[in-house]
């Protein structure tokens, strides 16, 4: 489906943008910060966004931050900076149908997805929910069960997937042991876990 939308919208990079933003409706956000949510380039995330807010989709804004800065004898000051950025315009004509159309059409191929994780450990259970399913009452979007994992390899799997579907992943790994220590004291976090709307993508555990 997620190819689909990709013709329909002339580009992976601007289904991306839209992702991100639909997902993250109060978050106001930076050019640069937009390139390395969506790992697109610098160049590409700036001819999208103005196509975006050509159209209305997004909005500039303006935010005061607080920024420290050195002064004299090593003392430090509270500095206001303002900054421009851009923000999802909510009264966008089209914000619900597309709201529809993009968030519904799944951007992970759950196969290829399992077998992505599982290159970063000898995984044996694999469940994803939250964001995934669309689930609301999920207290994770993914549980990793498995040993032999490679970290580094695991946190750069999620950020590319955190790029495809537009926000950042809440994630829980136990190792095999420790997992099935839980699953037979009824974890609460465990249990609720596997009580609640979930799907497995592996199972070697018989869970």
């Amino acid at each position: 489906m997620s190819g689909v939308l990709e013709k329909l919208f002339g580009s992976s990079s601007r289904i991306k943008i839209i992702r991100l933003f639909l997902l993250n409706p109060e978050n106001f956000f930076i050019s640069k910060e937009i390139s390395r949510r969506a790992r697109i380039s610098s160049g590409t995330a700036r001819r999208e966004i103005l196509l975006l807010k050509s159209v209305g989709f997004i909005k500039e804004k303006t935010e005061t931050i607080n920024t420290l800065i050195k002064i004299k004898k090593g003392k430090i000051k509270n500095k206001k900076k303002k900054i421009k950025g851009l923000k999802l315009n909510e009264l966008f004509h089209f914000l619900v149908p597309l709201k529809n159309l993009v968030l519904n059409a799944s951007p992970i191929n759950k196969e290829k997805l399992s077998k992505s994780l599982q290159s970063a450990g000898r995984m044996k259970l694999i469940i994803v929910s939250g964001i995934f399913i669309q689930a609301d009452n999920s207290r994770v979007d993914m549980l990793l069960v498995g040993d032999s994992l490679k970290k580094s390899k695991l946190e750069r799997i999620l950020k590319n997937i955190e790029a495809e579907i537009g926000k950042e992943i809440e994630y829980t790994f136990f190792t095999t042991k420790e997992f099935m220590y839980r699953h037979g004291m009824y974890d609460k976090f465990v249990r609720d876990v596997l009580d609640y709307s979930h799907e497995k993508l592996l199972n070697k555990l018989g869970v």
